[in-house]
């Protein structure tokens, strides 16, 4: 799309911006959960097809390219946004999310974290001498692993839990330093030079001290039909790999199951999300970042109050762009590593609904199985056929935008394992008071209206004093 370090800097300034804001609108309106908001993933396919749309091969000029791009991005994110955002405060999520048990709950959560696997060791392995030191390190320090280190030092605080990934991050990042410093990469390919060398980024110089992103900074938006609809179809999926990270985060969090209405607000305030999106200009829109809850496992700290803090250092780094652009030049590898732990501890808290299932029953085990095996099958089927180059996959047809759709719903593992396990648990058998039970649907529906449990109150509703402002979970 063109552009330069200069420009890539202010991308990133721009979304680290928005994603601040972001993160406080949805902890102090949307579900109140101590979650972060980031840029998705899914939105990957979708931008790739504006990049490479044919009436930007007009502009030889790499500036001028990337200027045009960007609009033609922001024009797609807030028409997206509109969508999302209609779908969550009107309700119509909220009436998909009630139909959901802790049965179909289990491959929903579960492959929200499993399905980043392309995320984890594969990117850790293309600096293996660097990104396997720095798992190495994380599962050494963190307490709440195998507890290897506080066996050995047992502090009066919790602190191995607390800042393993400060610590882990910056003993590797200080190897990697040393390696580069030494000139072991001086001599490697192109490739594992950007992978493992902390100076090739190209942030650092090119990021001004202070910038302050601002609506439209690169122009008025164009808008695509037919690219706004392939970005809704990526709105939608990052809609479902957010639900199963909000029921992540609540778990960790130490909060009731979120009911469906909470939910649907979370998922209309990320739509307010992809809409600053599209109009600062980012490459993506907004959905719940997956390696944050995580990381509440890690950490073992589940307080809005953190993650509203957190978000003002957002804010901060990118508005300070050196200083965000230094972090930012962290090589892959070494974010890979922690991502391994904390897209595992995602998984693991999808198998934790399993403990309300009765596992003896062939239909818990046959919605289980085929949910799981088709959420992780089909998407491999569509990624074994998709060349991000040429933008061609398995589905071929005269209309870019409809491939693009198609693409990017049945590549989200989260989205197909969902949608298997939705669709069985409601059409399999009628239900019965046995059905109910190996569903637990006794136990899950006092969450699922808002004020049928008290608890849900206490969680998530407005807080009536001003010192309950900013409660801890």
């Amino acid at each position: 799309m063109g552009g330069n370090d200069a420009e890539k800097a202010r991308v990133i300034q721009t979304l680290l911006f928005v994603s601040g804001l972001s993160t406080l609108l949805q902890s102090l309106f949307g579900t109140r959960l101590p979650s972060v908001v980031v840029g998705s993933y899914s939105y990957i396919i979708p931008t790739t097809s504006i990049v490479l749309a044919r009436r930007y091969n007009a502009y030889i000029d790499p500036h001028e390219r990337f200027m045009e791009t960007m609009r033609g991005i922001q024009g797609a994110l807030i028409i997206t946004a509109c969508f999302q955002t209609a779908m969550g405060f009107l309700g119509f999520w909220r009436n998909a999310v009630r139909f959901l048990s802790p049965l179909s709950v289990v491959p929903y959560v579960t492959l929200t974290g499993l399905g980043l696997y392309h995320l984890g060791f594969p990117m850790l392995a293309k600096c293996v001498e660097i990104g396997l030191p720095g798992l190495i390190v994380m599962v050494f320090i963190s307490q709440a692993s195998s507890q290897y280190l506080p066996q050995i030092l047992i502090p009066k605080r919790p602190i191995w839990d607390r800042f393993a990934v400060l610590f882990s991050v910056s003993i590797v990042w200080m190897y990697a330093q040393l390696l580069t410093s030494s000139g072991v990469y001086n001599n490697r390919p192109a490739k594992t030079q950007i992978s493992c060398r902390t100076d090739r980024a190209g942030l650092f110089t090119a990021a001004p001290w202070v910038y302050i992103p601002y609506p439209f900074q690169w122009g008025s938006p164009t808008f695509h039909a037919g690219e706004a609809f392939a970005m809704m179809a990526a709105s939608f999926v990052s809609t479902f790999e957010s639900t199963g990270t909000f029921f992540a985060t609540a778990r960790y969090g130490s909060a009731t199951p979120v009911p469906p209405s909470v939910i649907s607000r979370g998922v209309g305030w990320l739509g307010v999300g992809v809409l600053l999106n599209g109009m600062f200009g980012c490459v993506a829109g907004a959905c719940a970042s997956v390696e944050n809850a995580g990381l509440l496992a890690l950490t073992r700290v589940g307080s809005r109050r953190v993650i509203q803090i957190s978000a003002g250092f957002m804010i901060f780094f990118s508005v300070f762009g050196k200083f965000g652009a230094l972090f930012a030049s962290i090589p892959l590898p070494i974010v890979a590593a922690l991502y391994c732990v904390f897209f595992g501890y995602v998984s693991s808290a999808g198998l934790g609904f399993l403990q309300f299932c009765n596992l003896n029953s062939f239909r818990t085990k046959f919605i289980l199985g085929f949910s799981f095996f088709m959420g992780i099958s089909v998407p491999q089927y569509f990624r074994e056929y998709y060349h991000i180059d040429f933008r061609s996959g398995h589905v071929h047809t005269s209309s870019g935008w409809f491939d693009d759709m198609v693409t990017v719903i049945f590549m989200s593992h989260t989205t197909v394992a969902a949608l298997v396990a939705l669709i069985l648990d409601c059409s399999l058998s009628p239900e019965t008071d046995a059905t109910r039970k190996d569903t637990s649907l006794q136990w899950w529906e006092r969450f699922s209206l808002y004020s049928s449990d008290l608890r849900n109150d206490e969680f998530y509703g407005l807080p009536c004093r001003l010192n309950n402002l900013f409660p801890t979970l």
